[in-house]
């Protein structure tokens, strides 16, 4: 058995993750452990507040007691507007609270298109502009090119968690660009998980989610690869030797 940990922030679209975990289809258990995301906000103050570290530790022990084998920040924007230092330093002092692998929802972005050997990249966030603007910064720091962004300006993440297969595809399909490879949604308020078969045969070309690309980093962390083809191409392509 392998435990992943993440540490959500509040309430929006955790009910993904039971469905990643079923999908899976093996001996994964991945268990969410809400944290205090003060103000529901999509502005920069508001989330970094959410990615304090303080808060961030005040899930970990329950984590512990839970036996994760590796924990993973299920937060885009909590990480990403600290910028890439910033966000390193993040990920430093959960490893050291948690005494366990640790990282990130924006990190596992930037890892997952270097698995799956894709360098342009087009962002549909459901986030303001300016928000937007620092994840593709984030992107581009780790050596990504970002080929465009399409902004949804939801101001809380509680508007993002009501949107469904429709809108997540129209969001999609507005992000998408001429020489993309692949098509990146990185909100973890965003219901994601039952849509990326439809998302990556509508677009053809791969999809990255972040409740997806969350589950998979923490995969990556503890070692393990799973195929489940329902979770798109990250859950199905070989792993691309770096040089």
């Amino acid at each position: 058995m392998t435990a992943l940990g993440l540490l959500y922030p509040g309430h929006s679209a955790e009910d993904d993750y039971p469905r990643i975990e079923q999908l899976l289809g093996s001996d994964i258990r991945v268990d969410v452990v809400h944290t205090d995301m003060g103000e529901d906000a999509h502005r920069v103050d508001a989330l970094r507040g959410t990615g304090a570290e303080e808060r961030l530790a005040a899930g970990v022990a329950e984590l512990r007691l839970a036996g994760s084998d590796a924990v993973v920040w299920a937060s885009t924007g909590g990480s990403f507007v600290y910028g890439w230092e910033g966000a390193q330093r993040q990920v430093r002092a959960l490893a050291r609270a948690a005494g366990l692998p640790a990282s990130s929802t924006s990190f596992g972005f930037v890892h997952a298109a270097r698995e799956l050997g894709v360098r342009r990249v087009a962002v549909g966030a459901t986030y303001p502009d300016d928000v937007a603007a620092l994840f593709a910064d984030f992107l581009r720091a780790g050596g990504l090119e970002v080929t465009g962004v399409r902004s949804s300006g939801f101001v809380t993440a509680t508007e993002a968690g009501t949107w469904g297969e429709e809108e997540v595809l129209t969001l999609a399909r507005a992000a998408d660009v001429s020489g993309a490879q692949a098509v990146l949604l990185p909100d973890t308020a965003l219901h994601t998980a039952a849509h990326l078969s439809l998302l990556e045969k509508a677009l053809s070309k791969p999809v990255l989610a972040a409740h997806q690309v969350t589950v998979w980093e923490g995969l990556r962390l503890a070692d393990r690869r799973v195929n489940a083809p329902a979770l798109g191409t990250l859950f199905t392509r070989e792993p691309i030797i770096q040089a």
